[in-house]
C-alpha cells in the first residue's frame, strides 16, 4: 500500500485530459506549425524581392563590368585552397582604382591620337605676299621665297546628290542615206543601253548603297534620310526609298544572301543568338506581339567570316534546326533549350559568359557586407579562374593543340572541383544565387563541351558583338511593317556585316555588288561566288 506522500506525487505527475482538449490541443500544435512554416515563405519572399531590388537598383545607377581578373591565373597552384583563390579575387579587385582624397577613382583607359590618314584628297591654297608686302621693310628691295609652312585641316562635306546622265546615241550611214532614193535601206544603230538597276526609276547602285548604309550601319531611318533629302531640294519619299532597297535585295542581294549560307553550313564551328523583333503587319498575329531575328555566325579561327541574320515569326527549336539543315559541327550558344534539340551531328557548346554573369549578378543582389566569403563570390572566382586561363592563351597565341592540352591540364580540374563545390551548396531556387546554381547544374554537360576542341570559344560573346548592331538599330527604326521587309533587313544586315568582318567598307562593297550583279547571270553558282565579300576588288577594302 503507497504512503499519503507517494500518491500525491504521483497525481501531481498525472494529468488526464478529455477527447475533445486533446484534439483541441493537436489542432493549436499544428495552427503553430503552419503558421512557421508561412512566416518562413513570407521571409523567403522578402529576401527575394529585396534580392530583386537591390539587382534593379544596381543595374540602373553600377557598373556593369563583368570583367576577368589578371592575377587570378597565378592563383592555380591554390585550385583547392578555396580562402586564397577567393581573397585573391578581392585583393585584385582593390589593386585595380586609385585612391584620391575623400574617394576612390577608376584608372582612365588611354585614348588614341587623332590622325588624318595618309591617301584622302588633298585641297590646297597657296597664300602668297604680292606687290607691296613683298617690300623688305629694312631696306626696300623686293624679297624673295625661302621656305613654306603647310597646315593641315580637315573639311566636312555632306552626302551630296548629283544627276548622271546617259547620252545614248544614234548612228546612221550617210551614203546609203544618199542612195535611198534607189532604194536602197539606210541602217540605224544606237550605242548599247546599259541595264538600269531598276528599270523605270531613277535609282542608282551607289543611291540604293548610300540608303543601305545609312539605314544598317548609321542606324538613319528611312523617314530621317527623306527629310535630309529633301532639304537639298530633291523629292525622295521614304516609300520610294523603301522600294528601292527592298527591290534590289530581292532581286541581286538574296542570291548571294543564300551562297552565303552554303558557305556557313560547310564550317565545323559555329555560334548562334537570337533577340526579339517587333512586326506590325504579320498574318494572325497582334502588332505588339514578338517576333525573333536569328543570328548564325562563323568562329572567329576563320580567314573568310560570315554574318547571317534570319527573321522568324517566333523562337521555336524549329528555326534553328531548319536553318542548320545538314550542318555537321559544333554550335555555340546561350542556354535557351530550343537548341538543345538539335540533331545528333551538331554539338551544343554553351556560355560560361553566362554562367558568370549569374553569379555576378548574385553577388548585386546581395547587401553590403555580405558578399565577402559568400557562395556567389565564390561562384564567380571559379569563372574567372577559367577566364584567367582563356586569357592566357590569347596572350601567347596559342595554337589549336595547344588550347586544347592546356584546357585539359588546367581547366579541367577546375571543372571537376566547381562542379562537387556546386553540388555542396543549396539556395532559394527563386534566389539569385538559387538560379544560377540551377543554370550552372542545368547547363554543365553544355558548359563543358568547349574542352573537346582547340577550336572552341569559352563563350559566346563572338554572337552578342554580332547581334548587337540590330539591337542598336532597333531603337531607332523600332518595328517592321510586314515578314517581307523583315527578310529584307535580314538579308541587308547579313551581307553588310559580313562584309565589315572582311575588313571592306559596306557602302563600297555595295556599291560594287549592285554594280556587278545588274548585269550577271545570278542563276550561276559560279558568277554568285565571286560576289562574295571575300572576292571582291581592292578598292572595297576599308581604310
Amino acid at each position: 500500500m503507497k504512503s499519503t506522500n507517494e500518491m500525491q506525487t504521483s497525481n501531481a505527475e498525472m494529468v488526464t485530459i478529455s477527447r475533445a482538449e486533446y484534439e483541441k490541443l493537436l489542432g493549436q500544435e499544428q495552427q503553430l506549425l503552419t503558421q512557421n512554416e508561412r512566416l518562413a515563405k513570407m521571409e523567403q519572399q522578402i529576401e527575394v524581392l529585396m534580392e530583386a531590388l537591390r539587382l534593379a537598383r544596381h543595374k540602373q545607377f553600377g557598373a556593369s563590368s563583368e570583367k576577368s581578373e589578371d592575377t587570378l591565373a597565378e592563383q592555380l597552384s591554390f585550385l583547392f585552397n578555396e580562402a586564397e583563390v577567393f581573397s585573391a579575387l578581392e585583393k585584385d579587385t582593390e589593386e585595380n582604382v586609385t585612391t584620391v582624397a575623400a574617394h576612390k577613382r577608376h584608372k582612365k583607359h588611354e585614348y588614341t591620337l587623332d590622325s588624318i590618314p595618309d591617301g584622302m584628297p588633298v585641297e590646297q591654297v597657296e597664300h602668297r605676299l604680292e606687290g607691296e608686302d613683298l617690300v623688305c621693310p629694312q631696306c626696300g628691295d623686293t624679297m624673295t621665297e625661302i621656305g613654306k609652312e603647310v597646315v593641315r585641316t580637315m573639311k566636312i562635306i555632306p552626302a551630296q546628290a548629283i544627276v548622271h546622265e546617259d547620252i545614248y546615241y544614234t548612228y546612221a550611214c550617210k551614203s546609203c542615206s544618199e542612195d535611198a532614193d534607189k532604194g536602197c535601206e539606210t541602217p540605224v544603230v544606237k550605242a548599247p543601253r546599259e541595264k538600269n538597276i531598276i528599270p523605270g526609276s531613277f535609282a542608282t547602285p551607289e543611291a540604293i548603297a548610300h540608303i543601305m548604309t545609312q539605314k544598317f550601319v548609321m542606324g538613319s531611318p528611312l523617314y530621317r534620310q527623306e527629310q535630309e533629302i529633301n532639304r537639298q531640294g530633291i523629292q525622295l519619299s521614304r516609300q520610294t526609298m523603301s522600294n528601292w532597297i527592298l527591290k534590289a535585295t530581292e532581286d541581286y542581294l538574296t542570291p548571294v544572301y543564300k551562297q552565303l549560307h552554303k558557305e556557313l553550313l560547310k564550317r565545323d564551328v559555329l555560334h548562334a543568338d537570337e533577340t526579339t523583333l517587333q512586326v506590325l503587319y504579320e498574318p494572325g498575329k497582334a502588332p505588339q506581339s514578338e517576333s525573333y531575328m536569328w543570328l548564325y555566325r562563323t568562329s572567329g579561327d576563320t580567314d573568310k567570316p560570315i554574318v547571317l541574320y534570319e527573321y522568324q515569326p517566333g523562337r521555336g527549336a524549329k528555326h534553328p534546326k531548319e536553318f542548320l539543315t545538314g550542318y555537321k559541327g559544333y554550335l555555340h550558344t546561350d542556354g535557351y533549350q530550343g537548341y538543345h534539340s538539335l540533331p545528333e551531328d551538331i554539338t551544343v557548346v554553351g556560355c560560361w559568359a553566362h554562367a558568370r554573369r549569374k553569379f555576378d549578378e548574385a553577388i548585386k543582389s546581395l547587401p553590403k557586407g555580405k558578399v565577402k566569403g559568400s557562395s556567389a563570390s565564390q561562384g564567380l572566382a571559379y569563372c574567372n579562374l577559367l577566364f584567367a586561363i582563356e586569357q592566357g592563351l590569347a596572350e601567347k597565341n596559342a595554337t589549336e593543340k595547344e588550347r586544347y592540352d592546356e584546357r585539359l591540364e588546367q581547366a579541367k580540374p577546375i571543372l571537376d572541383a566547381m562542379f562537387a563545390w556546386a553540388n555542396s551548396r543549396t539556395a532559394a531556387p527563386k534566389s539569385a544565387l538559387g538560379k544560377a546554381f540551377h543554370y550552372l547544374k542545368e547547363q554543365w554537360p553544355y558548359l563543358t563541351n568547349y574542352l573537346k576542341d582547340g577550336r572552341l570559344e569559352i563563350s559566346n560573346n563572338l554572337a552578342e558583338r554580332s547581334i548587337k548592331p540590330f539591337v542598336i538599330d532597333r531603337k531607332n527604326f523600332l518595328f517592321a511593317n510586314t515578314p517581307k521587309g523583315a527578310t529584307g533587313s535580314a538579308i541587308m544586315f547579313s551581307l553588310i556585316q559580313t562584309a565589315i568582318e572582311n575588313g571592306l567598307d559596306p557602302y563600297k562593297y555595295l556599291t560594287w555588288l549592285l554594280k556587278q550583279a545588274k548585269d550577271a547571270d545570278l542563276t550561276d553558282a559560279q558568277v554568285v561566288q565571286n560576289l562574295l565579300p571575300w572576292n571582291t576588288s581592292v578598292e572595297c577594302h576599308a581604310k
